[in-house]
């Protein structure tokens, strides 16, 4: 098969042997993979990488003196299944699959690892209860969206984001898009978008952004400001908790600590924003404790996959809630496939170039300047 590799940083289409699959594992042929923003800081960053998940016991992940067909957004059709195994789907069936693979005695993520190939290739190997069957009514270059959608989605439920929550979302490279469709497709409704590409700024608007900021002319957290709902001065806490107390112990008999914890699980008590980082590079997860209100939640998903630092102490005295998003669980996958399929999340406007595997190396240049794409898909038969 024809695949591109990933070696000491460079991308060069080469022909391997067909992939072969064993007991428990599916083969599928590619008819369309995503390039996503963690395969362009991968072929970089790896080594640091490979080294966190070894210390987590992993020793597997992707090096960059290993060669890697990467690429893990991929849809396409069941071609064979490995001996004495379960026959998910009949041959001919078109589906995505969670990029997971079970092989040599351990489990790897599909196009992260030298011992799961991805799909930048010709075929690539799944597991068959981790296939999905594609809608007849998808076609291939929406399905393949479904991964990243779904990574999207799963950020969105780590953030409890509730339908009258304020979201911001910082960076609205692909990850962001995403995560601003399904901000929508969930109820959520007033979404802020800030990014300093006029090109993704346009493209947070189609994807059902409320406002978008240039951070260039205007702060996304300057609203916050003037807001009565949100507390951005750090004595302010304090002075509310006063306010608090001064009504309720007017009162006389008032059981005052009931009052206030039934208002805690009523929700009436003060909260900030949840803020999404989906730009993934050091100095984020800083600026967003440093700008956000006080008692906001933060979700990082962007996946800065270098060595980073931020001032717990801003974190403390502003009670920040910080939280990391990873991947998704298997009903997130399937309610992304069958959101995109209805129409209720609509992909197209993220899909701006579909090259072969001899246009992949370009892409991921291509795919430095913001102006120019959000998602490539990779065809392998063109």
């Amino acid at each position: 098969m024809r695949a591109v590799v990933c070696h000491r940083a460079e991308l060069t289409v080469e022909d391997l042997p067909d992939l072969t699959p064993e007991r428990g594992q599916v083969l599928i042929e590619v008819e369309r993979c995503g390039i996503c923003g963690s395969d362009l800081h991968a072929r970089l960053h790896c080594d640091e990488t490979a080294a966190d998940v070894a210390e987590l016991g992993y020793d597997h992940f992707m090096r960059s003196t290993d060669r890697v067909v990467m690429g893990h957004e991929f849809v396409g059709t069941v071609a064979d299944y490995g001996p004495r195994t379960r026959r998910q789907h009949p041959v001919g069936t078109r589906v995505v699959a969670l990029p997971v693979l079970r092989a040599g005695g351990s489990t790897h993520l599909t196009g992260l690892s030298p011992l799961a190939s991805g799909g930048y290739a010709e075929q690539v190997l799944a597991v068959p209860s981790m296939t999905m069957r594609v809608p007849d009514e998808l076609d291939p270059a929406a399905a393949a969206l479904t991964e990243p959608m779904a990574v999207a989605l799963h950020a969105v439920r780590r953030g409890e984001v509730g339908a009258k929550d304020t979201a911001v979302v910082i960076g609205c490279g692909p990850i962001g898009l995403a995560v601003i469709a399904m901000l929508k497709a969930t109820g959520v409704r007033h979404v802020i978008a800030s990014d300093f590409s006029a090109g993704r700024r346009a493209l947070a608007e189609r994807m059902g952004a409320d406002v978008v900021v240039d951070p260039a002319e205007e702060s996304p957290w300057a609203s916050f400001a003037e807001s009565k709902r949100y507390l951005t001065e750090a004595i302010a806490l304090a002075e509310l908790g006063i306010d608090a107390m001064d009504r309720l112990r007017a009162v006389p008999l008032l059981p005052w600590a009931r009052v206030m914890r039934a208002a805690e699980k009523a929700g009436a008590t003060p909260r900030g924003p949840v803020v999404f980082e989906c730009v993934g590079v050091p100095g984020m997860i800083e600026h967003v404790v440093a700008h956000a209100p006080l008692l906001s939640r933060v979700v990082v998903v962007g996946v800065c996959m270098g060595e980073d630092s931020f001032r717990p102490s801003m974190a403390i005295n502003k009670e920040i809630d910080l939280r990391f998003a990873f991947a998704y669980d298997p009903s997130e996958f399937h309610q992304t496939l069958q959101w995109i399929a209805s129409g209720k999340v609509d992909v197209r406007p993220l899909v701006t170039g579909v090259v072969g595997l001899d246009g992949v190396a370009g892409a991921f240049e291509d795919l430095g300047d913001p102006e120019k794409h959000a998602k490539i898909l990779v065809d392998p038969s063109r």
